[in-house]
């Protein structure tokens, strides 16, 4: 088989619209597919962003009542990304973001939104626009799940269908009641489906009906097959064993490139990293954080929550005076975390500055300034902030966990004999190893030329969709065949 046609289904995609990694894989995965001579079109939701960012939109094809109204789906463009955008007024275009709304609560009807999103990909698959029929289906997150069980339930031939966990702690749980009116038989009302402690989940569906399943790094994978990461879902992917793979996220090394960041103050690469200087100096300016002697610079950007281990990272701020750190925080989630950073940095603005919200501006202006990125997740499916400070050369410090323990070789006596140290990792996820490791940061960053090595390390890993991307062609072929 040469060619290979992939409908991908994702609620949100890079540079359209974006809330966390997700977004970012949708939109970098298709453009490395391509290499690999695997033409990718995603479905969308028509948000407001998508619509206004789609070029050369045009209708191929209508529903004359898609849970509540008319709706179409528009063919397109944005940049090199081939999107399909479901055009569906009354379930997207509405204010608040993708899955919340302005009151910061679940959008009421997000049952129906995203299984207007599922349904219409199940339906494009089986060949409602013209001159369109993908090889392979791959569906994202419980946003996409339901597109297994419509497939399952058609009574048509439909393509082979691909599941990606990217945080199994998202489940899609709505009340059963919801079955019949989402259009979905009795018979998947069962534990081989949809059921699951008396309500539906979207990820079970995917789980039980796609072909094949796949999570964001090898070590993750394992880690949910064990009732500490399996999220209830344990038994079920162990059932299901044999068609659970786990393929390590990249990143999109062009719009992640410090040589060419049009974000960023000064630009650098391995031959010119002394010129990082300037960004870290920018970064402090940007933060309101004063320039200290000799002080070691956190970057945070991330998610405010439980797992992401940002608690970890208050229960250390008294270590920051006598160990000489500061921190520079970009995120936003739990408001008792965003109330704490907000009072630590009120309490000690020459340490501690925080921005709430997001910024892909700061973003990567925290990449490319910071001297240590930290994320101390309790877990983390694989993780993009540290592929991108590896690129950047902001030393990653991160819990031994999921991704992260895949894609970051801690400076520990042998690998920094050998050379080959990347950032710094601890075990358990506790405040007492964060806080150990931090000593250690601040040890090593005492030694210049050991930490420009360890930087440099870090700098030269490919960290790309390259490999990834052929992993997953090979999938879709052996699926499509």
């Amino acid at each position: 088989m040469d060619g290979l046609a992939v409908l991908s289904i994702a609620s949100e995609i890079y540079p359209l619209v974006k809330t966390g990694g997700l977004a970012d894989v949708a939109g970098a995965l298709p453009l490395a597919l391509a290499q690999e001579n695997v033409a990718v079109s995603t479905l969308v939701p028509g948000y407001a962003a998508v619509l206004d960012g789609l070029e050369k939109a045009e209708p191929v094809a209508r529903f004359k009542d898609l849970f509540g109204a008319p709706a179409r789906i528009l063919r397109g463009n944005s940049g090199a990304l081939d999107l399909f955008a479901l055009d569906a007024p009354h379930l997207y275009l509405r204010p608040g973001g993708p899955y919340l709304g302005p009151d910061g609560l679940d959008h009421a009807d997000n049952a129906q939104r995203f299984a207007a999103l599922a349904r219409a990909g199940a339906a494009l698959s089986q060949g409602l626009a013209d001159g369109f029929a993908p090889d392979v289906v791959h569906a994202h997150d419980w946003q996409a799940g339901l597109t297994a069980a419509y497939l399952r339930f058609s009574g048509r031939r439909s393509p082979a269908c691909v599941l990606t966990i990217h945080n199994l702690a998202f489940q899609g749980l709505f009340p059963s009641g919801l079955l019949a009116p989402l259009g979905l038989p009795e018979a998947s009302l069962v534990t081989e489906g949809l059921e699951y402690y008396g309500q539906i989940s979207f990820l079970k569906s995917g789980v039980n009906y796609s072909d094949a399943i796949t999570t964001v790094s090898p070590t993750y994978a394992q880690e949910i097959l064990e009732p500490d990461q399996g999220m209830g879902f344990d038994g079920l992917l162990r059932s299901r064993g044999d068609v659970l793979f786990g393929i390590r996220n990249g990143i999109d090394t062009r719009v992640w490139d410090p040589a060419s960041d049009p974000l960023v103050t000064k630009h650098y690469s391995l031959r010119t990293i002394k010129a990082r200087a300037e960004n870290t100096r920018a970064l402090r300016k940007k933060m309101g954080l004063p320039e200290i002697d000799g002080a070691l610079l956190l970057g945070v950007v991330s998610r405010l929550s439980s797992q992401k281990g940002l608690d970890l990272v208050l229960d250390c701020l008294p270590l920051f005076e006598p160990l000489n750190l500061q921190l520079a925080l970009l995120g936003s989630g739990d408001p008792a975390l965003e109330h704490a950073f907000a009072a630590a940095a009120s309490e000690s603005p020459d340490r501690i500055a925080a921005r709430f919200g997001y910024a892909e501006d700061l973003a990567h202006m925290i990449q490319a300034g910071a001297d240590m990125l930290l994320v101390p997740s309790r877990f983390e499916p694989c993780g993009l902030t540290q592929l991108c400070a590896l690129r950047y050369g902001a030393v990653p410090l991160t819990s031994r966990v999921g991704g992260l323990a895949d894609t970051i070789i801690d400076a520990n006596d042998m690998a920094l004999s050998a050379g080959c140290a990347t950032g710094l990792q601890f075990e358990p996820v506790a405040a007492g190893a964060l806080a150990a490791a931090l000593r250690k940061a601040a040890g090593l960053f005492a030694d210049s030329p050991l930490w420009r090595q360890i930087q440099l390390n870090g700098m030269k890993c490919d960290v790309s969709w390259t490999q990834p991307a052929k992993t997953y062609a090979n999938l879709f072929r052996n699926l499509a065949a």
